[in-house]
């Protein structure tokens, strides 16, 4: 059954498109701001731009469309996107949960499907906590979390200059300035830097998050703390697989963990596969005693 979307976009294009080619039109857009933005079908490529025609005539609050050109790429995960209708621009204004997040699509990467995660993470901060976000971005945990939990410091690193740019603006635009110390860096070099300073220390990266959890754990006060902890597992190691990973490079750390404090199901990320996120807390681990 075709979603209400792609019903407008078949009959808006019934007259332009080839009759094939309208059961492949998308089920939907991703609006970031008033960016729209299109996973396409190769067929449809070259009427990208009646396409995104049809979505300006009928949702004003779109200025712009772009579709992807593909995944994010490289260690900085730059998205790949192309303007194909509206104003000529990448740059735009997110709200979202009373937060502001000024962003280039072309340049960092906005996951809407994040959004109650977000807003979790805005309410299981502590005021008067120190927070180590390892992978900051534009902010997309470090300005809710500074907005309404009030933590004494966020040290928010990323190794994208264009993300920490947006950081700083996204930092001024919400008006915490003083809680939020952006650092362009990778997160492993500067919890050398910073080490044992966290009460909480932020992993929202994926995949391959479990090599990061040393800097993690170094980043960690001495006495622990809780680590949010973001990655991706197949159905199957649902809830035993993340929970192993995490109670070996504790172990390794020297640290033990002492609780789940939650864990949930963020997003599908591919056939039986998914983001999760688990709040673990940490205790430092007691040394055993030789008998003299």
């Amino acid at each position: 059954m075709p979603t209400p979307f792609k019903r407008l976009l078949m009959r808006e294009l019934a007259d332009r498109l080839p009759e094939r080619l309208l059961p492949l039109l998308p089920s939907g857009m991703q609006v970031i701001g008033d960016i729209a933005i299109l996973s396409l079908r190769p067929e449809l490529v070259e009427h990208a731009t009646a396409i995104g025609e049809v979505i300006l005539a009928h949702f004003p609050f779109v200025r712009t469309v772009c579709r992807k050109l593909g995944p994010a790429v490289g260690a900085q995960k730059a998205p790949q996107v192309e303007v194909v209708a509206g104003e000529p621009r990448t740059e735009t204004t997110h709200r979202e949960g009373g937060c502001l997040f000024r962003l280039d699509v072309a340049k960092v990467i906005f996951s809407k499907g994040n959004i109650r995660e977000r807003q979790r993470m805005a309410q299981v901060v502590r005021e008067g906590e120190v927070v180590f976000d390892l992978f900051a971005g534009i902010g997309y945990f470090t300005i809710h979390m500074a907005k309404t939990g009030r933590p004494v410091v966020i040290y928010a690193s990323d190794i994208n200059p264009a993300a920490l740019h947006y950081l700083a603006v996204n930092v001024h635009l919400n008006k915490v300035r003083g809680l939020v110390v952006p650092v362009l860096a990778d997160c492993r070099r500067l919890a050398e830097v910073l080490p044992g300073v966290a009460d909480r220390v932020v992993m929202g990266f994926l995949p391959g998050t479990a090599a990061y959890l040393p800097a993690a754990f170094r980043a960690l006060r001495p006495e622990g703390g809780v680590v949010h902890y973001h990655d991706t597992y197949h159905e199957r190691e649902l809830w035993h697989g993340p929970i192993q990973v995490l109670r070996a490079a504790a172990a390794e750390a020297g640290y033990r963990l002492e609780a789940v404090l939650y864990k949930g199901v963020v997003k599908s990320y591919g056939p039986r596969i998914y983001h999760v996120v688990l709040d673990a807390l940490f205790t430092r681990a007691r040394q055993r005693q030789n008998n003299l």
